[in-house]
């Protein structure tokens, strides 16, 4: 039901101007008021619970004193300069919760900015980061422009941050926001819609539009969020996804592929007794970036090599982008006539990726239906001449695009719809699909892979951000997590033995499982541990897969089993999955580690050992073990 909120106003005739003081709501157990701010411009968002109030935000910050005000079913504030703000609010009966709307709107050559006070509180949701650290609250972010983009590894930017007291934060797609958070302010975030670059200089007006959610606590919050602004996967992937590895080319081979080399990888898994969800057969197959067509230098009878995949037990997915290099012909030159490459504002259609080699290149309009269907129709092709089951679609994030974009429909979407309509296009490619990036599309069955990960053992996109990459993408609404393959991509030199069994515990109850790097470029004892890891993999894949479709977080952070657990609610290092604690080792030369237990009793497994919730200390984890506990009781 939405209420208009209860405002009274009084208004100073000496001063000439509107004193704020708004109850905008007053129920038994919260009372939400707007008042003026104490330390300068803006009004004070003021919730009180439990006897304590608190400033949750301050509102308003450049655009002055109300001049009127107008009562109807919501209520209106007016300011000078033709800005609006409006306010109302839904009462989620079910869940004891509020669900307040403030909405401002101002001329497009206004800066809007509206701050939220971090507080105590833990954080979680934010911007996909490079350096993940998780809780966010302490992450530091200076105007920061809120797209999908490469810089930072930031696949995923959903405009969400959820607090471990119960109250969210979601942002409207239309407003061109930035963030600066622990800069301006320390503790602090700051929401602010400006109209500039990255986004269209061609918008009309100037929003920054979003809804608070107010609940007793994070999990109420964060499912009530999925249910009304999130959205949740309308489906599930591939089961044999879930259960099985994923075994890439990639990190391994890097582009020295072939037809010999993927079938002598094939032979190798088969041999050492690995299952098998797919091979994934990545950079370089093409005969060009952007064909869409099979270097016969490379593969000279795809059809040969996916069948003889086939017979030795794998499914095949390829690697494509939504790149076409210049000088790719003719594929280039068909797509630049037919109007198909995303052109800036400036008139060009050249951009920059990591495979420019030595040329630029273009990145292809997926916001128009005609390139959608050009693009599609071409993988299409390839299946069916070669037999390929899916594909690996990498980027898609918006910053690949030349700057500024001019895309189709509304340009207050611009420029990350490019992200929702890529990924929803390729989406229709079935379970076995793969993206990177995600922009409001947490409703497609599809798995969300991490950005590249680097072979260390530190927070420098290292093993720990493994975990929390996977949380951060799991509490911005993603929960069909891929993570990077096993031991990180070696870009700088590959895994230590130990760094690859410590990747595999870690991600062994996460959505999905990716090697590339393989136990046998080790020892025997790596390949018995692998062996090991992925039995338990399948012995609990109806657990991964039952979580998969429940909706709710597969890689669940420690507080969603008791979300008012003060402890539960910073810790990083170990996830739920269903009723399973998962502690993997992520320090190196460490055999133990402290593990905390939320609320319950647990059985450590494969043994007859119960503990009860809280602090364990320095319980032993040999590099053969990977510590996970099996709740028992509430």
């Amino acid at each position: 039901m939405i209420r208009c909120l209860l405002i009274t106003f009084f208004v100073s005739s000496a001063l000439c101007q509107t004193s704020t003081n708004h109850a905008l709501l007053d129920k038994e157990d919260v009372q939400l008021r707007l008042t003026d701010s104490a330390k300068g411009p803006g009004f004070s968002l003021v919730l009180s619970r439990n006897g304590t109030a608190i400033v949750i935000a301050v509102l308003g910050l450049r655009v002055g004193n109300p001049i009127d005000i107008k009562l109807k079913d919501d209520v209106e504030l007016y300011f000078n300069n033709n800005i609006t703000l409006k306010i109302t609010y839904t009462h989620v009966q079910e869940s004891r919760g509020f669900d307040v709307s403030v909405v401002w709107t101002a001329p497009a050559d206004v800066r809007l900015e509206d701050c939220v006070n971090l507080g105590l509180d833990h954080w979680y949701g934010g911007p996909q980061q490079k350096r993940q650290f998780w809780p966010i609250e302490k992450l530091v972010l200076h105007e920061y422009s809120y797209i999908t983009k490469e810089a930072d590894n930031c696949g995923i930017a959903e405009p969400y941050w959820l607090s471990s007291s119960g109250v969210f934060y979601y942002f409207d797609r239309k407003v061109p926001l930035f963030v600066d958070q622990n800069v301006k302010e320390h503790q602090a975030a700051c929401f602010i819609a400006q109209v500039k670059s990255p986004y269209s200089s061609n918008r009309e007006q100037n929003s920054l539009a979003y809804n608070i959610g107010i609940f007793d606590d994070a999990r109420q919050a964060h499912q009530y969020a999925i249910a009304a602004h999130l959205n949740k996967p309308g489906g599930m992937p591939d089961e044999r996804m879930i259960t099985n590895p994923i075994w890439s080319t990639w990190a391994r081979y890097k582009r020295n592929i072939n037809h010999d080399v993927v079938l002598k990888f094939a032979d190798e898994i088969n041999s050492y007794g690995f299952p098998n969800s797919q091979i994934e057969i990545d950079d370089l197959w093409e005969v060009c970036y952007g064909s869409l067509t099979v270097d016969e230098r490379r593969f000279p009878n795809m059809k040969d090599t996916v069948d003889k995949l086939k017979e030795k037990g794998f499914r095949v997915t390829l690697w494509v982008h939504p790149f076409i290099n210049k000088g790719c012909e003719p594929w280039y030159s068909e797509a630049k006539e037919n109007g198909y490459l995303v052109v800036s504002e400036a008139g060009s259609v050249e951009t920059s990726w990591w495979n420019d080699n030595g040329t630029t290149t273009s990145h292809l309009d997926f916001t128009k239906p005609l390139v959608q269907k050009w693009y599609t129709e071409r993988l299409r092709a390839l299946q069916t001449a070669y037999g390929i089951d899916s594909f690996k679609f990498d980027a898609g994030e918006s910053s690949w695009t030349p700057q500024i974009p001019v895309l189709q429909g509304d340009k207050a979407n611009h420029p990350t719809v490019i992200t929702e309509d890529y990924v929803r296009t390729v989406a229709q490619f079935g379970p076995l699909v793969e993206v990177r990036s995600g922009y409001r599309t947490q409703d497609l069955p599809v798995f969300v892979r991490m950005l590249d990960k680097d072979s260390y053992w530190s927070f420098e996109n290292g093993l720990p951000t493994l975990l929390t990459t996977a949380l951060q993408m799991t509490l911005s609404g993603y929960p069909l997590v891929l993570p990077d393959m096993v031991g990180g991509n070696g870009y700088n030199e590959p895994p230590s033995k130990e760094l690859f069994i410590r990747w595999l515990q870690a991600t062994v109850f996460m959505p999905g499982l990716q090697f590339s790097y393989v136990p046998w470029d080790f020892d025997n004892e790596t390949i018995k541990i692998s062996q090991s890891m992925v039995q338990v993999r399948q012995k609990y894949s109806t657990v991964l897969t039952g979580a998969a479709a429940s909706g709710a977080p597969v890689v669940a952070p420690v507080w969603w089993a008791d979300p008012n657990d003060r402890e539960a609610q910073g810790i990083w290092d170990e996830y739920l999955v269903g009723d399973i604690l998962v502690a993997p080792v992520l320090t190196e030369g460490a055999v133990s580690r402290d593990v905390y237990l939320p609320r319950g009793r647990w059985r450590v497994t494969e043994t007859s050992l119960v503990l009860d919730s809280g602090w364990h200390r320095e319980l032993p984890a040999p590099l053969d073990t990977l510590m996970y506990f099996v709740r028992e009781t509430l």
